[in-house]
């Protein structure tokens, strides 16, 4: 018996309707090449430190940069050339004291040198370089991993792919690529009027060219599905019937459009009816009120009007949505957006610049951030939404003022999640929990100045200061000391470090675990009755750090180093020896403002819902 409708669906439910139709389609891997467009289905962490080597970023010099202290333009340092480094070239001199090397910009920095200066600020007089400047220890260097270092949480699921996570993802090394399958929608126009694009028509009959299957086909593909156009059925029913069949072996999805007669309803009623169930029939809405749906066998089913503008603006309404859900595509934005500048920011080159910028929501106010890690550095477009053009007789962005943003693409939203702070293993696995966050592992530090400043929406740090923040969720996590698997040269403690020759490598001052360190070399010091400044500058590479919580690890396995600070979860996870110095509380700290947005909200539920803990060694609640 024909399920009867008699009153028109109202809009909301309608929507209701369609988003409950079975339309989820297995996730698959593809080559990178192919991956543009594609949305990522699970998370990938970096394998490899981008860059993998201690990199000069200008032309010039690599040299010690104590031996340039107190240079300037009157007394500049002489320093002895003794070769010359070049970019994809494995460095064959050693930078001693009074000595430097010439380099190229990319170029691998040579052992004995920290520092590299601009050879603009240089003159040649003989054998020797003049150094009209006085350089600090990294100057003019992108160490390892700055860009994006090994263990650290790259992309996250649910990130689309566009040209520049494929700059990322090829940096990284990665050649395919895990994605949400897109869904295949099989599309059939019926009507003995329809003719298809390049055939002879006949208008005298009243034949019309199919609109409507090369409309919707187009608006599949811009919604992130597969389309397929099956042949015309005309009014030929026995034929639209097996279209009808075929298309739902095929597809995820049928769509059929263009005759709506009674004969041609009852044809479709049949093939839903006895292979699926009739959800819908007619929606309040104008144009397009003439819509069919429900399912046939597996696959999902819409019946969409005949008239062009009703299809599509149906199509639009109610089913390129569900497409878009199911392909993991976000709703797509305007080209330009009007935000205002969370920050002041200050310019006086007298150039026009594009300022890469992030978009953070804040109750109804849209705020703009710069974003810009330097012009090396790949994640600087990954962790931007756009660009801020500034004009060149701009001397500062005034916080609050009114800034038109050019998006990367249409579809750019704000993220629904905006954090800064400390790099964690375990926060990296309960993002995953929150629909597209963006997320930057700036250390402790730099996330409570962040939040301070009122522009992220949490911080996520080890150190406590008083500050007007709410804490969503904490945990400890042990900390200490990374080495070779065995513990070849039998590292027992902090006390080690500063007694033997080891030689060591710290996490950067931003970094909570650094904060750790530093305050139990200071507990060291006073047990021993010494100064900790003595006990620090005992410690072969205390103060050169690397940036990840992955990174001071990944250099003792390469045999870069004896001992490196770190987690014993890291530790765990590439198979490393660990000793335990201590333990630390790690704090997600929410801007008070900010307390009811919907990502803030799921990162609280993930925090108190999530296992990971229990799969980290070394992690407790």
């Amino acid at each position: 018996m024909r399920k009867e409708f008699r009153d028109l669906a109202e809009p909301d439910e309608a929507h209701r309707i369609i988003e409950g139709l079975p339309l989820a389609p297995d996730s698959e891997p593809v080559p990178l090449a192919e991956a543009r467009g594609r949305v990522l289905a699970a998370r990938i962490d970096a394998q490899l430190d981008v860059p993998g080597f201690d990199r000069a970023s200008v032309d010039g010099y690599a040299l010690k940069a104590k031996d340039t202290f107190g240079a300037d333009e009157a007394e500049p340092a002489r320093l002895t050339k003794v070769g010359e480094v070049h970019a994809g070239a494995e460095p064959d001199v050693v930078v001693g004291e009074g000595e430097c090397a010439e380099i190229s910009t990319g170029a691998v920095v040579p052992e004995g040198a920290d520092a590299v200066v601009m050879v603009e600020r240089t003159d040649e007089d003989g054998d020797e370089i003049l150094v009209r400047t006085s350089l600090a220890p990294g100057d003019r260097i992108m160490f390892a991993g700055a860009d994006v270092a090994a263990g650290e949480r790259a992309l996250g699921p649910g990130t689309r792919i566009t040209s520049r996570e494929i700059g990322l993802l090829s940096a990284l090394g990665i050649d395919e690529v895990p994605v949400r399958g897109r869904p295949t929608v099989g599309i059939i126009s019926t009507g003995d009027e329809l003719v298809r694009p390049g055939e002879s028509l006949n208008a005298d009959a009243g034949e019309i060219y199919d609109v409507n299957s090369y409309t919707i086909a187009a608006g599949v593909e811009e919604a992130g599905g597969e389309q397929t156009l099956y042949p015309h059925a005309g009014d030929d029913y026995e034929a639209m019937e097996s279209l009808l069949r075929e298309a739902a072996e095929e597809c995820d999805l049928v769509l059929s459009s263009g005759s709506t007669s009674a004969s041609a309803v009852d044809v479709i009623y049949r093939v839903v009816e006895e292979t699926g169930e009739l959800l819908l029939h007619g929606v309040a809405v104008k144009p397009g009120k003439p819509m069919l749906v429900g399912t046939i066998k597996e696959s999902a089913y819409v019946g969409l009007p005949g008239y062009p503008v009703s299809a599509l603006t149906i199509f639009r309404t109610f089913v390129a949505p569900v497409i878009r859900a199911a392909a993991g595509l976000p709703e797509p934005a305007t080209a330009t957006i009007d935000g205002q500048m969370a920050v002041e920011e200050r310019y006086a080159e007298g150039r026009l610049r594009y300022m890469p910028v992030g978009l953070v929501e804040s109750g109804e106010d849209l705020l703009v951030y710069p974003v810009d890690k330097g012009s090396g550095a790949t994640t600087s477009l990954v962790e931007a939404d756009g660009v801020v053009a500034v004009d060149p007789d701009t001397e500062y962005l005034a916080e609050g003022e009114t800034v038109e943003v050019q998006l990367f693409s249409p579809d750019v939203r704000p993220p629904a999640l905006f954090g800064v702070g400390e790099d964690d293993p375990a926060l990296a696995r309960i993002l995953d929990a929150v629909s597209n966050p963006r997320y930057l592992g700036l250390g402790s530090r730099e996330g409570l100045r962040r939040l301070r400043n009122g522009i992220p929406d949490v911080a996520v740090t080890t150190q406590t200061l008083e500050l007007d923040a709410e804490e969503l969720g904490s945990w400890t996590r042990e900390w200490g000391l990374v080495v070779p698997a065995g513990n070849p040269r039998n590292v027992e403690g902090l006390g080690d470090l500063v007694d033997r020759e080891l030689s060591f490598v710290n996490r950067t001052s931003a970094s909570g675990l650094r904060t750790s360190l530093g305050n139990a070399v200071a507990e060291l010091a006073t047990e021993r009755g010494e100064k900790r400044h003595a006990l620090v500058e005992a410690i072969e590479g205390f103060d050169r750090g690397v940036r990840a919580h992955e990174s001071p690890a990944r250099r003792v396995l390469a045999g870069k180093a004896d001992v490196g600070l770190g987690l014993r979860a890291t530790a765990a996870s590439l198979e490393m020896g660990f000793v335990p110095v201590g333990e630390e509380t790690v704090q997600v700290l929410a801007n008070p403002e900010r307390i009811e947005k919907s990502g803030v909200e799921r990162l609280r539920e993930a925090i108190e819902s999530t296992d990971v803990f229990d799969s980290l060694p070394g992690y407790r609640r």
